[in-house]
């Protein structure tokens, strides 16, 4: 997001002349999916290669290269205390081990929800990122609707909004109680939870082989 009062909010990223097969290739095979195992527990998202071809592809391909495996989602925003922004939200950040400023590979441009027709609702899984087209690694999960996060919205200055590419469909729980855990007064989780694993389920998409 963008990077609000006193912590930069989400960010990620890879090269969209890399990934330039994915915003133009079809792909008729299933939505593909991944499991998230986290020391608090498992998340199963789908994603949706069919809007959001660019965002899917990029964070398949993090998976695939099991980057996340050494990271952690390290940060929580709750509406009820997130009151020094008039647009609150409800939401927990992860990231590699090289944080949310990663720059082990180029970001992707930001598919806008304006164009791809997807929204912040409770389970969303989105692109953190500060400027538009500057999202590499870091990723947020939404645990509550969250409207100001879509385009048009006022959470980034921009009004550009953030791309949403997916949804949980197992696992809110765990979203919601990593949410509720420790954190400091610059939104930190303390401690971090730990990822200890990310994976594909089923087949890799022909569109987003590395």
């Amino acid at each position: 997001m963008p990077r609000p009062a006193a912590k930069p909010f989400l960010i990620l990223a890879a090269s969209a002349v890399a990934l330039a097969g994915c915003a133009t290739t079809a792909d008729p095979s299933p939505q593909p999916r991944v499991a998230i195992e986290t020391e608090a527990g498992r998340m199963v998202l789908e994603l949706d290669l069919a809007h959001a071809p660019i965002s899917t592809c990029n964070f398949l391909g993090y998976v695939i290269r099991r980057d996340y495996d050494t990271g952690s989602f390290f940060r929580t925003v709750v509406r009820a205390t997130n009151t020094a922004n008039p647009n609150p939200i409800d939401v927990i950040q992860a990231a590699t081990e090289h944080g949310s400023d990663d720059a082990s590979r180029p970001p992707i441009v930001l598919e806008r929800t304006r164009d791809t027709g997807l929204r912040h609702t409770a389970g969303v899984i989105s692109m953190a990122r500060d400027g538009p087209d500057s999202a590499t690694s870091s990723f947020f999960i939404v645990t509550q609707d969250t409207p100001s996060l879509d385009f048009g919205g006022a959470r980034n200055p921009d009004g550009q909004g953030f791309a949403a590419f997916g949804h949980l469909i197992e696992g809110l729980d765990v979203a919601r109680a990593i949410q509720m855990s420790p954190a400091d007064d610059q939104e930190a989780l303390t401690p971090a939870i730990k990822i200890t694993s990310a994976r594909v389920v089923g087949a890799i998409p022909a569109a987003c082989h590395p």
